[in-house]
């Protein structure tokens, strides 16, 4: 999604040599650096390795889970500079398609990359946890992203919504409204979006760890509940719902700057594609232009300058009901 900001600007390749050791068995890993700068000391007291474990187990307690065949291809990673380290994780379950991690983490930052994507029979929210952390900054955006877009679905945000506004309440104010966010991408948000940036410290940290368990556990709870579709048509609504989200994200996701300076263009797109927003290849043949035309440069390819349609947001744009008012 489009933020008016690029974390691979933010990105710089570490000076000071490395050591990454991590354990398969575990979803944390640690470095070892020498001179250490003092940034190195403020990222590192930060580590979304809690994150991943704790909505894991939870997800445990009340569903069975088990490991996606993406796991086998993508468990690590090493960046070109040989130092950064990228770790995924990757399950499923008989509602969810897809509960997959990334994290990367060196010497000047942090990146946590968590998301749930249900099977087409369902039509409940894709779990959204984009955190990019270095030594002056945190950008957060934390979401349960609609599947159906909510201008045109009402009762969809009634029906998954309405009831929990409760949690962005609960957090508005230590989070507030993070600045500029492009038309193009708000329609893939709901109206409990928590899009941030701060400083770090302690206590906005465990704040942090305290929203992003309650938005899972409202997500996990959704999966839960939520019953098998049976009509053909509407379960074709899902899953074409699900692949324009995908293809959107693959095609205009903001990490694939830091992707790209850490692994080269090829896998960024690889990773981007079959990993992060698998399914973008599989459930269906449509392309980014049939479902963006107005995209569409005049030599047939797709135009990636960002926030070319529509206005910026610069305050939040829903009502405390979650009423969109622009």
């Amino acid at each position: 999604m489009e933020f008016r900001f690029s974390i691979g600007s933010s990105f710089k390749t570490p000076n000071s040599p490395v050591l990454v050791s991590s354990s398969p068995n575990k979803t944390n890993f640690k470095l070892i650096s020498k001179n250490q700068r003092f940034s190195f000391r403020i990222v590192s007291a930060v580590s979304y390795k809690e994150f991943a474990e704790s909505a894991l187990e939870e997800t445990r307690k009340r569903v069975v889970l088990e490991t996606s065949p993406l796991q086998e291809r993508y468990s690590s990673m090493t960046g070109l500079d040989g130092k950064t380290e990228l770790q995924m994780l990757a399950f499923k379950s008989s509602k969810i398609r897809l509960l997959r991690s990334m994290a990367i983490e060196n010497e000047t930052m942090q990146v946590f990359d968590f998301a749930g994507f249900m099977e087409p029979e369902y039509d409940t929210p894709i779990f959204c946890a984009n955190f990019f952390t270095s030594a002056n900054t945190n950008i957060v955006v934390l979401d349960l992203n609609p599947l159906h877009q909510l201008t045109d679905k009402t009762d969809y945000q009634e029906k998954y919504y309405n009831n929990i506004m409760s949690i962005y309440h609960k957090y508005a104010e230590i989070f507030p409204w993070g600045g500029k966010l492009t038309g193009e991408s708000i329609k893939f948000f709901s109206p409990l979006v928590m899009w941030t940036r701060f400083s770090s410290s302690q206590e906005k940290h465990t704040a942090l760890f305290s929203a992003f368990l309650e938005f899972y556990q409202a997500w996990l709870e959704m999966t839960i509940q939520v019953t098998e579709e049976m009509e053909p048509s509407q379960v074709r609504a899902n899953r074409e719902a699900q692949h324009k989200y995908l293809t959107w994200r693959a095609q205009k996701d903001p990490g694939h700057g830091l992707l790209r300076k850490l692994l080269g263009e090829t896998k960024a797109k690889e990773l981007l594609r079959d990993f992060l927003f698998n399914g973008v290849n599989e459930l269906s043949t449509k392309t980014f232009i049939d479902y963006f035309p107005e995209y569409q440069t005049e030599d047939g390819n797709v135009n990636d300058k960002r926030s070319i349609i529509g206005k910026s947001f610069e305050t939040r744009p829903w009502d405390s009901t979650g009423r969109f008012i622009g």
